[in-house]
């Protein structure tokens, strides 16, 4: 007698993930961003300031020594800045995981009852909660991992770097900052060409930024302008004020 072959069963098959998610945690993307908008609303800013205070003289070159002295010293005071904070985060955060560690290793059991009370925190079931715990705490560092995550939010994998952060604003600086300065470059009386065409990099910039929030990309947009314009037009008339008292 021949055995009947069991009727095969067809399983449904799991739908693939539709969406992708942008890089917001790692160590590159704010300092870039924030380097590009500081260069090019800082250094417009002081551009304004010294084209105010000397609109009287028909040379530039005060303009473009300031620009060009702005863009230098705000890109290494950004690279420096951020290099320092980055770092000082994620030391502060080796030093909470490495005591994390040693609470593992010295206390396992203390630990494991924490993580079953975090999870039913969480909703899981008491049961479920504590044949997770259990699996976890069978692996030293995925047991930290997931007590540092839970804990104060950190994986120990995906620390910023402050090297990528030093120079990711660096450079973000320095193209922002360079903006302003080019239409002096090329014409000596060009305050109004170097404000028109920060504004519409402002703009382009908030644009693009708001593709990583909920934001519509016409309002990130036009907050950057508003905000820039409010920069120079206030620069502006304080370097006229304090021009017109020295001379």
């Amino acid at each position: 007698m021949t055995a009947s072959t069991p009727p095969s069963v067809e399983t449904p098959e799991t739908p693939p993930i539709g969406h992708e998610h942008s890089d917001v945690s790692g160590g590159w993307l704010r300092p870039a961003v924030f380097g590009a908008m500081d260069g090019l609303v800082s250094n417009a800013a002081l551009i304004a300031g010294v084209a105010g205070g000397t609109q009287d003289a028909t040379d530039s070159n005060a303009v473009v020594l300031a620009g060009l002295a702005g863009l230098a010293a705000g890109a290494f005071s950004m690279a420096a800045g951020e290099y320092a904070s980055v770092a000082s985060q994620s030391e502060a955060a080796e030093r909470e995981i490495a005591k994390e560690r040693q609470e593992i290793l010295t206390n396992p059991e203390a630990e494991r009852a924490e993580l079953v009370e975090m999870l039913t925190e969480k909703g899981l079931d008491a049961e479920l909660a504590e044949e997770v715990a259990t699996q976890v705490h069978r692996n030293v560092d995925a047991a930290v991992a997931v007590h540092a995550m839970e804990e104060f939010g950190v994986d120990p994998d995906e620390l910023a770097s402050p090297t990528v952060a030093a120079v990711s604003s660096f450079l973000s600086f320095s193209l922002g900052a360079l903006v302003p300065v080019v239409p002096f470059l090329v014409d000596g009386d060009a305050l109004p060409w170097a404000i028109g065409l920060t504004l519409v990099a402002l703009f382009l910039c908030g644009a693009v930024v708001t593709r990583l929030t909920s934001r519509p990309w016409w309002f990130g947009g036009l907050r950057q302008v508003l905000l820039g314009g409010a920069a120079f037009v206030l620069t502006f008339w304080i370097g006229s004020l304090v021009g017109a008292g020295l001379g």
